[in-house]
């Protein structure tokens, strides 16, 4: 692949733990799927889906650059990259907690869309950084994992870095295995055929769906691509900077 009313407000993150966190909340904090919280300056939604946008902790870049996501000819530094941390439904129902690394300049939109999302109860099976992956697309596609920010290996990019609506954190796939796409290079649907024809189900991303009409209102762009490509949404291609449409209902 190449690919309600919501307010967020700038907050500081507190030093109390989780446990703290989930009392003062009357709730218990959802299992995280991320494996560490970025701490810092950060903006929170309010709302359940408890959405904290974040930069990009040390830690966590380094992780980035040993899976060779962040390489000579990649167009991003720690800099430009957000962590934006959101509550979602699995499709067992229960609650999950995911982290999307995008640019910062689609950041806010990407928070807003996410929380939506949970508020509508779309589910999504897992919400992880590609590095928990090594970096390797095609394993976190597989393993129906949402992701955003990847500067993807040679063997698996589909575009020029500096063009990359991936590479460039300005791109999302979600929900894989519900929403394949066909990989030429194999003449085949990736990460599964079994469900390239479009029917509804959960997870399931249609034209004028919920999911479509929540980033297509801000001026991402579904299926930028020749080929059938359910999951992705970008923010175009070439990718460049980002300005969310002006009158967009939040």
């Amino acid at each position: 692949m190449t690919f309600g009313v919501l307010a967020l407000a700038v907050v500081t993150l507190g030093a109390c733990s989780a446990g703290e966190e989930a009392s003062q909340q009357g709730r218990p904090r959802p299992e995280s799927d991320a494996t560490a919280l970025g701490l810092g300056e950060g903006r929170s939604s309010q709302s359940d889906a408890d959405t904290v946008v974040t930069k990009i902790p040390h830690s966590q870049w380094r992780r980035i650059v040993a899976a060779g996501m962040s390489r000579r000819g990649c167009p991003l530094t720690r800099r430009d990259l957000r962590r934006v941390e959101v509550n979602h439904h699995r499709f067992d129902g229960t609650v999950g907690r995911g982290t999307l690394v995008v640019h910062r300049d689609v950041a806010r939109s990407v928070a807003d869309i996410f929380t939506r999302l949970y508020e509508a109860e779309f589910p999504i099976r897992k919400m992880r950084p590609v590095e928990s992956y090594g970096g390797d697309a095609n394993a976190s596609l597989a393993d129906d994992n949402t992701s955003a920010y990847n500067c993807r290996r040679a063997d698996q990019i589909n575009a020029p870095a500096m063009k990359s609506p991936h590479a460039n954190g300005r791109a999302i796939d979600i929900n894989p295995r519900e929403n394949p796409w066909r990989d030429l290079r194999c003449n085949c649907w990736f990460p599964t055929a079994e469900t390239a024809p479009r029917e509804p189900g959960q997870g399931v991303i249609l034209k004028g769906g919920l999911v479509w009409r929540l980033f297509t209102r801000r001026g991402w762009v579904w299926q930028n691509i020749d080929v059938p490509d359910y999951m992705h949404f970008d923010t175009g291609y070439p990718s460049g900077p980002y300005r969310e449409p002006d009158g967009v209902n939040r």
